[in-house]
């Protein structure tokens, strides 16, 4: 029987599709590679200049002043992270931050750039990521000439989406982040009502529009919602790899 190319591709988009299905359902173990992608590539593109200062209603978490609003993620102490001028750096090692206070639904503008002197490949190289409510990543990573998974490269929302396009900056350069986050509901039953969804601008260019997360972002495995507090910290990754930051301010939606 003659089988043609566009009925082989949706079969195989088919059996594709619902794998992580059957995984959820049968628990099935799996190796972090079985969440990662590389195809379709998003495109290279250039991104403009941007500067965003706070509004008025802003509530600053970093400015250059100090570390007041974060604790370690790790033991709840002071973080030992280094500041120079108005820049915050990652002090490899000593554990990511989180805020103090908790935050639902928030506009969240940060602004990150990787290590100027390039080291390491992939996922090891500039490396960090700012997990809302801790529990929904989207990925900071040099990606400007840097080849990873798709869905794991900068702006990505962590092995669930890969960006709508690389607007990645090179190393040394600072990159912005405005993230628009809408949190998950959850009855007096704890079943989800509604999915988390997020919005990310990179350097002022779209690349995630609206997205609605299957639940936490996962290094392995499929995600699964489990019901959370309605309002939980803001965590900045500590991943080895001495990634910078300033001017780090969030807006509450309520």
């Amino acid at each position: 029987m003659k089988i043609s190319l566009k009925s082989s591709l949706i079969a195989g988009s088919f059996i594709i599709a619902s794998i992580p299905s059957f995984a959820q359902e049968q628990n099935i173990d799996l190796p972090p590679e079985a969440t990662e992608f590389y195809e379709p590539v998003p495109p290279k593109i250039e991104a403009g200049e941007s500067i965003t200062t706070p509004p008025s209603d802003a509530k600053i978490l970093f400015d250059g002043s100090d570390l007041s609003a974060f604790v370690n993620e790790k033991d709840g102490t002071e973080p030992t992270w280094n500041i120079e001028g108005d820049v915050l750096t990652v002090n490899p090692g000593t554990g990511g931050i989180k805020t103090k206070e908790n935050f639902g639904d928030m506009q969240l503008h940060l602004e990150w750039r990787s290590p100027s002197e390039v080291k390491g490949e992939g996922q090891g190289r500039g490396n960090s990521g700012v997990i809302i409510m801790e529990k929904y990543e989207v990925q900071i990573l040099d990606s400007y000439e840097n080849e990873t998974y798709t869905n794991g490269q900068a702006a990505s929302i962590y092995k669930q989406s890969p960006p709508l396009v690389n607007a990645t900056k090179a190393p040394g350069e600072w990159n912005t982040y405005d993230i628009i986050f809408a949190a998950p509901r959850f009855n007096e039953d704890d079943i989800l009502l509604s999915p988390a969804k997020l919005t990310v601008l990179h350097n002022g260019v779209l690349v995630q529009n609206n997205y609605e997360l299957r639940g936490p972002t996962e290094y392995i495995g499929i995600p699964n919602y489990t019901a959370h507090d309605e309002k939980l910290p803001i965590h900045i990754q500590d991943h080895g790899n001495p990634v910078s930051f300033r001017n780090i301010w969030v807006r509450e939606l309520n």
